[in-house]
């Protein structure tokens, strides 16, 4: 029987500064307590890895905040935790980093440690976009981080990429596609700013704000999503998700876990998991995260018993998805990735046909020119893409 997969996220929710526009779970904290950040999370794998044991790791990814805000040592260590308590075949291994917090020894030493993936968070190669944004890097600083990486023997590497953001012109952004498009990046991330709640950006930015007349237009932001695509695609870069490009062969495996509903299992504060249709995640409150794990007895045989101790002591918000709410992700995760939704895989997971399901959505995107169907596949058009909440919105039943 062949075994089912899995993919890891590790949470790091530690950063040298918290950027201006950010809304995740992540603080700056001091060395004492992200050294038993890293104490308590090796006792959460060694507590997980046991109920586990029937699936193979086919991806991990060590997200944050700055994963590598840790030492390479505690990376390397979490990372070896990992290979012992689960069953591992040949995984895409990524961690994201951030220039400014990682040296040429270092990225040897996470290459060594097994990492074969590397996501580098730039944003912009403006030094007065990165300023603005609160970044603690320039170009410059990302230039040596990127050479290094090379240097270390990263040949898989992703660059984040932000667009409208304040003061940002068409100019400008182009200059930073050209100038990341000359480094030849596997992979490259490009998203539209985000003016979140809670941030201090959204007391400047949001509608109403102090400087809300300094973020681009919808005409000069729609226009910087279009010369994304088209000069990404004339250097070979395929658009397989909404907002990622890769060359042949280079996506991220560990997204398309999400994106296809594939099984996943957060680990770390706030980390959240799929498997098999059960929806949780960690609670976010560091206090609690460590007092759970420091009650754990990870030793004791009772697995029944310490599990049920653990489930009650470390999540939250655990919700066994219905039927309509899996129909409903297949959908609107899938149409984010440019190939579509199948049919047939449709009706083999949920015993219905698709179009039972969504005959009068499909037929009312149809005609607005938003989805096209090709064969046995559905999939947004240009347009769709476009406007892709409006469109995927028709999927909630």
């Amino acid at each position: 029987m062949e075994q089912k997969k899995l993919s890891l996220y590790i949470h790091i929710p530690f950063c040298v500064k918290k950027c201006a526009y950010c809304d995740f779970l992540s603080m700056p904290m001091e060395e004492k307590t992200r050294n038993k950040y890293v104490e308590m999370l090796l006792r959460e794998i060694r507590q997980e890895g046991v109920f586990y044991q029937d699936y193979v790791v086919d991806t991990v990814f060590f997200g944050g905040g700055t994963p590598t805000i840790l030492s390479t040592e505690q990376l390397a260590m979490l990372l070896k935790e990992l290979r012992e308590s689960f069953c591992f075949a040949e995984p895409e291994i990524t961690i994201e980093c951030n220039p400014g917090t990682v040296d040429k020894e270092a990225l040897a030493g996470l290459k060594n440690a097994g990492f074969n993936r590397l996501s580098i968070g730039l944003q912009s190669a403006d030094n007065k976009e990165l300023k603005c944004l609160g970044r603690i890097h320039t170009w410059e600083d990302f230039l040596q981080t990127y050479e290094q990486a090379r240097a270390a023997g990263f040949e898989n590497i992703n660059i984040d990429l932000m667009s409208a953001l304040p003061g940002q012109t068409i100019e400008s952004y182009q200059n930073t596609l050209q100038k990341v498009l000359e480094l030849k990046p596997e992979h490259i991330s490009a998203y539209s700013l985000m003016i979140e709640e809670e941030t201090p950006f959204y007391d400047l930015y949001s509608e109403g704000g102090t400087y809300a007349s300094l973020l681009p237009s919808e005409d000069t932001e729609r226009a910087m999503y279009d010369l994304t695509e088209q000069l990404l695609s004339e250097r070979g870069y395929a658009r397989y998700e909404i907002s990622n490009y890769a060359l042949p062969g280079k996506q991220c495996r560990h997204n398309i876990v999400y994106w296809k509903r594939g099984n996943y299992l957060g680990l770390g504060l706030g980390a959240a998991s799929l498997v098999e249709n059960v929806r949780f995640h960690k609670e976010e409150e560091l206090d609690f995260y460590f007092k759970s794990m420091g009650k754990l007895k990870v030793e004791e045989t009772d697995f029944e018993f310490q599990q049920n101790k653990y489930l009650s002591n470390t999540y939250k918000d655990r919700q066994v998805l219905t039927k309509n709410e899996q129909m409903e992700e297949f959908m609107f995760l899938g149409l984010r990735m440019m190939e579509g939704v199948n049919k047939a895989d449709f009706k083999k997971q949920f015993h219905v046909a698709l179009e039972d399901v969504y005959r009068k959505s499909l037929q009312r995107l149809e005609r607005q020119e938003l989805i096209k169907v090709i064969e046995d596949r559905i999939m947004l058009t240009s347009k769709g893409v476009d406007v892709s909440n409006v469109a995927l919105a028709e999927f909630l039943l």
